[in-house]
C-alpha cells in the first residue's frame, strides 16, 4: 500500500511538473509572439506596431442655442457637399497624370476639353440642386482638397474669360469662386474641419487628406472655448 501511494504521489508530481512546464513554455511563446508580427506569411521580430493617428474629440460645447443650431446646419451641409469636393480632387489628379503623358499640345488640349465636359456632365445636375450656402461651402472644400480655388480650376481647364464669367455669375448668388479655406484664421472654416474630422472618425465620410498645411490638433487648441479670436 505504501509503495502504491508513493508511486501515485510520484506520478502526480510528474504530471504536475509537466503541466507547470507546459504553462511556462506557453507563456514564453506568448511573450515571443507579442514581439512578432506576421508579414505576408512570415514571422518577423518587431519593437512596436505602427498605428494610425487617432484624435480624441472633446464634447461639443456651444455658448447658446443659436450657435448650436448654426453648427448642426453647417454639419448637414458640409457632409452633403464634401463628396463633390473629394471627387473634384480625384478627377484633377487623374487629369494631371494623364496630361503629363501627352506630349503634343494639340492632343493635350483636345483631351482636356473631353475631360472637362465629362466633369461638367458629372457634376452639373447635382450642383444645380445646391443652395447658396452649400455652394459657398463647396467652393471652400474644393480649395481644401486641391489647393486651388474653383476660379483657378475653371481658368486652367477652360479660359480666363470663362472663369471670369463663372465668378461674376456666382457673385449674383453670393458665391465667390476665389474663396479659399483657412481653418487657422476663419472660425467657420475651423468648424467645417472639425465636422469633417468627426465624420472621418466614424466612417460617415471617406477620409481624403487636405493638401493644405495645417494641423487639426493645433486648430482645436486655438479655437477651444475662451480662445476664439474672430
Amino acid at each position: 500500500m505504501y509503495i502504491m501511494k508513493r508511486e501515485l504521489l510520484f506520478g502526480f508530481c510528474m504530471l504536475f511538473g509537466f503541466v507547470v512546464r507546459s504553462q511556462v513554455e506557453e507563456q514564453a511563446m506568448d511573450s515571443v509572439a507579442e514581439k512578432m508580427i506576421i508579414v505576408e506569411g512570415d514571422s518577423i521580430f518587431k519593437s512596436s506596431i505602427a498605428l494610425n493617428e487617432v484624435y480624441v474629440f472633446g464634447k461639443l460645447e456651444f455658448p447658446d442655442y443659436q450657435s448650436k443650431l448654426r453648427y448642426y446646419i453647417l454639419r448637414r451641409k458640409t457632409i452633403k457637399v464634401y463628396p463633390y469636393a473629394k471627387l473634384a480632387a480625384e478627377r484633377l489628379v487623374e487629369l494631371n497624370d494623364s496630361i503629363s503623358k501627352i506630349t503634343k499640345r494639340r492632343h493635350r488640349k483636345r483631351y482636356t476639353k473631353k475631360v472637362q465636359k465629362y466633369i461638367e456632365d458629372e457634376f452639373s445636375a447635382e450642383l444645380k440642386k445646391l443652395t447658396r450656402t452649400e455652394g459657398q461651402i463647396l467652393v471652400k472644400l474644393i480649395h481644401r482638397q486641391t489647393g486651388t480655388t474653383a476660379f483657378d480650376l475653371v481658368k486652367e481647364l477652360r479660359s480666363g474669360w470663362r472663369a471670369f464669367w463663372y465668378n461674376t455669375t456666382a457673385k449674383m448668388f453670393d458665391i465667390r469662386l476665389k474663396k479659399e479655406f483657412h481653418p487657422d484664421t476663419v472660425h467657420e472654416d475651423y468648424l467645417i474641419e472639425d465636422i469633417l474630422q468627426r465624420a472621418f472618425a466614424i466612417d460617415r465620410l471617406q477620409r481624403q487628406e487636405s493638401v493644405l498645411d495645417y494641423d487639426y490638433a493645433t486648430l482645436v487648441d486655438k479655437w477651444s472655448p475662451g480662445k476664439k479670436t474672430n
